[in-house]
């Protein structure tokens, strides 16, 4: 079981069986140089995943005006200096300094006006492909639940994408699968700027929940919305809102919100 070290919230390390070679630590970046290491891995595994093409300035990178407003945490293979995945964190008074979270240039966010200043948003999230097990994604989670428990929010933001290289047929299927939890979310809820017409795509057709969504559900992340469409990256994004105190419990104690500095200051 992975839980957070408490003397260190934002630091945790995985060590993996003995044949594996891999030797994982999370923290954040601390450099220019690191944040352009994650956009690096952005680029490589959006260009595969989506097949973008990205019009940076700086080839072989994925940037936008948000990353320098985000802290961006970062999972780093010891073994080979390499960084294998990351996040990018927007907190609520950085995203004031931003003109808005990123996620308002997909969504009208006004059913969550109320909860802005609690609200913190996570995005960008991607693997290396070669580092797509259970620890990789584990320590993001850890390191993001850090800085959750550290700062006190109570609620993250987000959007997961789900390519439509398919024609839509896996969008559909999420939707089909999650749409009744709108309905849960208290009034939390969002719409998208530009809709994407999953109801028009054939019911009949096969596809999985891609796993890092069926992940969050099983956190106790919920969709506050119906999907957009994201034209840039070709995807179908659902608005995702979880409500800390609604974590699932066996997620709770992996991620550390069972520890007394968060009882503490619930």
């Amino acid at each position: 079981m992975l839980i957070l070290v408490p003397e260190q919230p934002e630091y945790c390390a995985y060590k993996q069986k003995r044949k594996s070679k891999q030797h994982l630590k999370v923290s954040l970046a601390t450099s220019k140089k690191e944040i352009k290491l994650a956009q690096r891995l952005r680029h490589t595994v959006f260009s595969q995943e989506f097949g973008i093409h990205f019009n940076s300035q700086a080839p072989g990178l994925d940037e936008d005006r948000f990353d320098q407003y985000c802290d961006h945490l970062l999972v780093h293979d010891q073994a080979n200096k390499k960084v294998v995945g990351t996040y990018r964190i927007l907190r609520p008074e950085q995203a004031i300094l931003a003109g808005g979270f990123y996620s308002e240039s997909e969504f009208d966010l006004s059913g969550l006006q109320s909860i802005r200043h609690q609200t913190v948003e996570f995005g960008r999230a991607c693997i290396d492909v070669d580092y797509r097990s259970g620890p990789t994604l584990m320590l993001l989670w850890s390191g993001l639940s850090a800085l959750v428990r550290k700062n006190h929010y109570r609620y993250v933001l987000g959007c997961a994408s789900v390519s439509l290289r398919d024609d839509g047929v896996t969008a559909a299927e999420v939707w089909r699968s999650v749409r009744g939890l709108v309905d849960q979310q208290g009034g939390l809820t969002v719409s998208p700027l530009h809709p994407y017409p999953v109801e028009h795509v054939n019911p009949q057709l096969p596809a999985n929940i891609p796993a890092l969504i069926a992940g969050y559900l099983k956190i106790g992340v919920k969709v506050c919305g119906q999907p957009a469409w994201d034209p840039d990256f070709n995807t179908a994004d659902f608005p995702m809102l979880l409500t800390v105190s609604e974590i699932n419990a066996r997620y709770k104690q992996r991620l550390g919100f069972e520890l007394p500095e968060f009882s503490q200051a619930a």
